[in-house]
């Protein structure tokens, strides 16, 4: 058993815009590296699959789907818990250390780029400022969030780009850290990120065309397959309070349904129209990746075999 993070096996991390098939890809890796006698252990980078309960808008792999490879990092928040990067770096590096540390490979995917980012490169967080949060939190209930990305494009555009115009939660930590620093946004992605450790990054990339069919087609499946039911369940969880659960993607249009704010069709494309919006924000971080071998989601089943064999070779 190897006792070294030294002599450990690299860290794999398996990226990409959502829809293109990171979870089929890493269970595909794991399995092949147990054929060659290695074992290896799956820890989460998807924000909203932090949390218990949202299992069918986040696309969540169930229990029995797991192939038997240990995933870390599922359901392990309350709907009214706020997720946070800070508070995901060191959970999931400690995660990393200790699969690591048993001998086995730890394998990191998920969509998240800020949460995949915070994990794989170098990244340091500035501290918080309660007065100044809550200042700025004021300002966002008052104002709204268009006022606070104007004030960081002022400041930041590039962060406010990142982030864009309706986000307040992200907004105000923009705008508390450079307050706190003196500094465009600092917990923004370094220009020339290093690697936390050894790493092997896979990406994947699908066409867009192809890429909007699924996702359109994704969201449809989610009602159909009891996506409002599940969001009903989650009200007395106390969803609708949570700072970052009532704002998912899907959840938030489908609680607007249960209240007879939006109809079922404009849940449903709302949702779409901002998975697709989504979708290109992925693209756009992951692309700046160094070093990040990129593979089509749609090749074949000879092709991704390949991939499968040359990424468990390294």
């Amino acid at each position: 058993m190897t006792t070294s993070t030294e002599a450990a096996a690299p860290l794999v991390a398996v990226v990409g815009a959502t829809g293109t098939g990171k979870s089929a890809l890493a269970l595909d890796i794991a399995e092949r590296l147990a054929a060659r006698g290695r074992t290896s252990e799956i820890i989460n980078a998807d924000a909203m699959q932090l949390y218990r309960g949202m299992d069918i808008g986040t696309a969540k792999l169930a229990a029995s789907e797991r192939r038997g490879v240990p995933h870390h990092l599922l359901d392990v928040l309350d709907v009214t818990e706020e997720a946070s990067v800070a508070r995901y770096q060191p959970e999931a590096r400690g995660v990393i250390e200790q699969v690591r540390s048993r001998g086995a490979v730890p394998i990191l995917v998920g969509g998240s780029g800020l949460y995949v980012s915070a994990v794989i490169f170098d990244f340091r967080f500035p501290g918080t400022d309660a007065a100044l949060r809550a200042h700025l939190e004021a300002d966002l209930a008052e104002q709204g969030p268009g006022m606070l990305y104007r004030r960081l494009r002022e400041i930041d555009a590039n962060a406010a780009d990142r982030i864009g115009p309706h986000n307040g939660r992200r907004l105000v930590r923009a705008l508390e850290v450079i307050e706190i620093t003196g500094e465009p946004h600092a917990a923004s992605l370094p220009d020339e990120p290093v690697p936390w450790l050894p790493m092997l990054g896979v990406g994947l990339t699908t066409p867009r065309e192809r890429l909007v069919e699924r996702l359109d087609a994704r969201v449809r499946d989610m009602w159909r397959d009891g996506m409002l039911r599940e969001v009903q369940e989650l009200v007395p969880a106390g969803i609708e309070r949570g700072v970052t659960a009532s704002r998912a993607i899907g959840y938030a249009q489908a609680l607007a349904q249960l209240r007879g704010e939006a109809s079922e069709g404009e849940a449903i494309t709302e949702t779409q129209a901002l998975t697709r919006r989504y979708a290109r924000r992925q693209v756009s971080w992951f692309k700046r990746y160094p070093g990040f071998a990129w593979f089509d989601s749609d090749a074949s089943d000879a092709a991704s075999q390949r991939t499968v064999e040359s990424i468990v070779e390294v």
